[in-house]
């Protein structure tokens, strides 16, 4: 594979990766004693990104259910929905700045292609 598509391509599933886990969180923010997660992204021997999931262990506010509930989960879930959906605008940014990067390399090799032969 090219590396230039390869590296985009690694871009792609590096930020859908991201947009899952954001998705995950906002999905579970009302979940009494869910754990976010967040991703962190690295180069990766000069080939692309590496995305990696890291569960946020930081408390949630208190239940107040807990209190007359000896079943019910003592905190809330440590996500904030607004933290969320507004991390989540440059990452689909992100996303879909690789998949043109990806559309542009395919039409110029395709235009390459064409014109050998």
């Amino acid at each position: 594979m090219l590396p230039a598509i390869q590296s985009s391509i690694s871009g792609v599933r590096a930020f859908g990766k991201k947009l899952d886990v954001q998705a995950d969180n906002i999905a579970n923010v009302e979940t009494d004693g869910f754990k976010k997660s967040r991703t962190v992204m690295s180069t990766e021997d000069n080939t692309g990104v590496r995305a990696d999931i890291q569960k946020v262990d930081t408390p949630g506010p208190p239940n107040p259910e807990a209190l007359v509930d000896p079943t019910a989960e003592k905190e809330r879930s440590n996500v904030d929905l607004v933290e969320e959906v507004t991390a989540a605008i440059p990452t689909t940014i992100g996303y879909k700045a690789n998949l043109k990067t990806v559309q542009a390399e395919e039409d110029m090799l395709g235009s390459l292609l064409d014109a050998i032969g």
